[in-house]
């Protein structure tokens, strides 16, 4: 018989039974809690395993330098002078002058591909300079009192032959004298931070017209990529009105895959030609652009830049730089799963010479993802160019599932 210390009263009972349900009912509510979090909690993101690139070089080039005078390389879609030889400060540059003239002129008076532009009304003063030019034993094209010509034909009469009276002329139609040009053209020179060239007449008759070879490839370089002087000085021959048939002085057209740009002859500068040539490297096709200074004889000059094309040819590479599905970076969750970060796409850049290529890869951390989410990237250094290449993902990083998350609150809380 129970003693009446031991024996609990009815209030003593609802007591702990209100206690141990309540104990349950926390320990249940705990549980709930503790599944509801671990199912909505964020998954531990898995850090990518990087694998960076080895560096891409190609073999020096070889090019073929004349033994004379100034030359100098560029590239369209290439940054400022490849390779050089020679001295390369400012000389006398001769008719070269012509297509400052002509970027000049385009400036005031714009033309777009296929046009032929206004009608330029030829008059005595005209016949004038044509004279003038004689007299100075200047090249020259005929003109005559009255005779009409579209601005694109009078631009044709100045580069294909040459003519120093067509430039003049030119010069005062769009400026209305020369004095007004040559202030244009040398604010023009000074906005495309042309530092070495100066021009004192329309021509380059005078020695006083001068440029380096940096300066000249990068004018060669708005000629090639402009339609309408790219397409004028690529002929060999144009029909005019009135003047009859005119012939390109640049003997290379045709050749060796030249299609410009301009000659020039004087005591003072020699043989010149500011040069344009076009090949196909890979899928690729390559404007090379080049000056070279200071022959004796066009002659002399002409076989010197074939070689010279010939050899500077082999020079330009497309390397590729990835194919679509190269693996970059993979990742590992810590349930087990697994993917890899791949190249989107196949990638080639073509380089010039021993250009350096290196490559960098950057991934993201992965929690869950789909096959094809962007992950990162992989950007390559080709030279001052940057070439970047979507990484996505290969395969799918899916939710664990709730037994996991329960089994784990270490990785996820």
């Amino acid at each position: 018989m129970p003693s009446p210390r031991q024996q609990l009263t009815r209030r003593q009972k609802y007591r702990n039974r209100r206690i141990a349900f309540f104990g349950v009912l926390a320990l249940v509510l705990a549980g709930l809690v503790y599944v509801v979090s671990a199912g909505a909690a964020p998954l531990p993101a898995a850090a990518a395993a990087l694998s960076q690139p080895e560096a891409l070089t190609a073999a020096a080039a070889q090019p073929a330098w004349p033994d004379f005078g100034e030359t100098a390389i560029g590239a369209v879609g290439f940054d400022g002078v490849l390779a050089s030889s020679g001295e390369q400060g400012a000389v006398p540059i001769a008719s070269i002058t012509k297509m400052v003239t002509a970027l000049v002129i385009l400036e005031a008076k714009p033309l777009a591909a296929g046009e032929q532009g206004p009608n330029i009304t030829f008059t005595d003063a005209d016949v004038d300079i044509y004279y003038d030019t004689i007299a100075e034993d200047g090249s020259s094209a005929p003109v005559v009192a009255g005779m009409v010509l579209t601005e694109r034909q009078a631009l044709e009469a100045m580069l294909i032959p040459s003519a120093n009276n067509y430039a003049v002329s030119l010069a005062n139609w769009a400026y209305g004298s020369v004095d007004n040009y040559l202030a244009a053209a040398s604010a023009w020179i000074d906005q495309h931070n042309l530092t070495g060239t100066t021009v004192v007449d329309t021509s380059g008759l005078s020695a006083g017209s001068m440029s380096s070879p940096a300066d000249l490839v990068e004018i060669g370089k708005m000629v090639a990529t402009n339609p309408v002087l790219a397409d004028i000085v690529a002929m060999t021959k144009a029909d005019l009105p009135t003047i009859g048939v005119l012939t390109n002085t640049n003997k290379l057209l045709g050749d060796f895959g030249v299609d410009g740009i301009k000659t020039g002859t004087t005591d003072e500068a020699g043989a010149c030609l500011l040069f344009s040539a076009d090949f196909t490297v890979g899928s690729e096709t390559v404007t090379l652009v080049g000056v070279m200074l200071g022959g004796d004889t066009h002659s002399e000059l002409n076989d010197a830049i074939a070689e010279l094309i010939q050899s500077v040819k082999p020079g330009f590479q497309e390397l590729t730089l990835t194919e679509a599905g190269a693996p970059y970076a993979s990742y590992a969750s810590a349930w087990g799963q697994t993917g890899q970060a791949v190249a989107a796409e196949s990638k080639t850049a073509l380089v010039w010479s021993d250009t350096p290529v290196t490559g960098t890869v950057t991934a993201k951390p992965v929690g869950t993802a789909h096959s094809g989410d962007a992950v990162g990237s992989i950007d390559f250094q080709v030279g001052s160019r940057t070439i970047s290449v979507p990484l996505i993902l290969d395969g799918t990083v899916s939710d664990p599932g709730l037994g996991w998350r329960l089994s784990n609150p270490g990785e996820i809380f």
